[in-house]
């Protein structure tokens, strides 16, 4: 460990995690930029990047023309290019599979990469969600089979939960404090230290590297059973007849009030990550009630946002098999082109499965990006003198979307929902 002082820091994977972290810390350090798909290489090669999370001035001021500079970063699809490296950064996915278990596949296959060009001296820090324990019983072994070194003899292991919030231009990866962990005290140390070097919120330091990974886990559980708390408000108090939003702004006056809003919860962490802990707790022998709970809630917000539209056609004495209805917004955020694990597609499957024709409008979305995951077709136009819908879902709060645009679409009968309260109450026929 005394030896390595001269970093060289390889990012395996240049999503919405990795690009930011792998920018910043080419200001410092030499850095290669790693990803398997080559389309997103050639893409961030001519300083493009398709997520908006660098732009393209802030990228061109740190990409590198020459591999061999002393810092910068330098993108590849080829692991000839990181063997030089002593440092790896993991920030590869880790979703769920259609029964909600963890997929570990993509860190899987991140460690075995890494496990080819692994060295004497050399520190590997994860940073994509898990639940306690992946690093050291999942990853590390593969790391040793692939490598042929000893763990915490010939290499060190970290774990630095990452905290990105896409299209969030204020939180970004140096202004939100950064836990870090380390195999050894000594590669705690500096795990700790690489990380100080660029995050100017500050770290902190966890005693061991499963205290980290269930730091990170419970960050997002926690969230996910706040807003399920706030979704189940809004089912009863729609029962009611009472606005929700009225009630929440009432009950913030208080010091101590948690300012949760109802909602879809999809993206790739908070309707991910609970269902990690879960599992972890399940395999102990523990059955965990509230944090499945919050889950079941929350992926039902969809089903219940279309059963809602379709009472209030009904009310409205709109025929709805046959009928049309525009989504406004397939992100799983505003203001954002991220489509990972959007719950804005259980709304449009319900509709459809009352023969309802669904069109669907995201000015963020990319459309090949949407069909790829969901098999659905996004509209790239609206032309209110061509379609006159019956139902409009405003299913993400884009600042494209205002109500002047949306009442010119609407046919002269029509139910408006207002998924996020974006408009007015009197404007629409319900929001949550």
């Amino acid at each position: 460990m005394e030896e390595t002082k001269q970093y060289h820091l390889t990012v395996i994977g240049l999503g919405y995690v990795g690009l930011p972290l792998a920018v910043e810390f080419a200001k410092k350090y030499p850095v290669t930029g790693f990803d398997i798909n080559k389309e997103r290489i050639a893409e961030l090669r001519t300083g493009n990047d398709h997520t908006l999370e660098i732009s393209s001035d802030h990228l061109g001021s740190v990409l590198k023309k020459k591999q061999d500079s002393l810092t910068g970063l330098w993108v590849s699809d080829q692991l000839e290019d990181i063997k030089t490296s002593n440092v790896f950064i993991i920030t590869v996915p880790t979703p769920v599979d259609k029964y909600n278990r963890p997929d570990l596949t993509p860190l899987v296959k991140a460690s075995e990469t890494v496990g080819k060009v692994l060295k004497k001296g050399d520190i590997v820090v994860y940073e994509s969600t898990v639940y306690p324990g992946v690093t050291e019983e999942e990853c590390v072994p593969i790391l040793e089979k692939i490598s042929g070194l000893k763990f915490n003899v010939d290499f060190f292991a970290g774990y630095s939960p990452e905290r990105i919030n896409p299209g969030d231009k204020e939180h970004t990866v140096t202004k939100i404090k950064k836990v870090t962990s380390g195999s050894t005290p000594e590669a705690a140390q500096a795990v700790n230290e690489i990380y100080k070097s660029i995050i100017v919120a500050g770290t902190h330091l966890a005693p061991s590297i499963k205290v980290a990974e269930a730091a990170k886990v419970i960050e997002n559980a926690q969230r996910d059973i706040n807003i399920a708390f706030i979704n189940e408000l809004a089912k009863i108090f729609n029962l009611l007849d009472i606005d929700t939003q009225e009630v929440l702004a009432a009950a913030s006056t208080k010091w101590n009030f948690l300012p949760f809003r109802p909602g879809l919860v999809g993206g790739h962490c908070i309707g991910v990550d609970p269902y990690y802990l879960a599992q972890k707790a399940m395999e102990v022998g523990y059955h965990p009630e509230i944090i499945l709970a919050g889950r079941r809630l929350n992926d039902g917000m969809g089903a219940y946002v279309a059963g809602e539209v379709i009472k209030l056609m009904v009310k409205k004495s709109i025929p709805v098999s046959g009928s049309k209805a525009l989504v406004l917004g397939i992100t799983f955020k505003e203001n954002c082109p991220d489509v990972r694990n959007t719950k804005v597609i259980d709304i449009i499957r319900h509709l459809q499965s009352y023969h309802v024709q669904v069109d669907i409008y995201d000015p963020w979305a990319n459309p090949e990006e949407v069909y790829e995951e969901y098999g659905v077709k996004t509209v790239q136009e609206l032309h209110a003198s061509q379609t006159q819908y019956n139902a409009v879902v405003l299913a993400v709060a884009h600042k494209q979307f205002s109500y002047d645009t949306i009442k010119k679409l609407c046919s002269d009968s029509c139910v408006l929902f207002d998924v996020k309260a974006h408009l007015n109450k009197e404007l629409v026929d319900a929001r949550l």
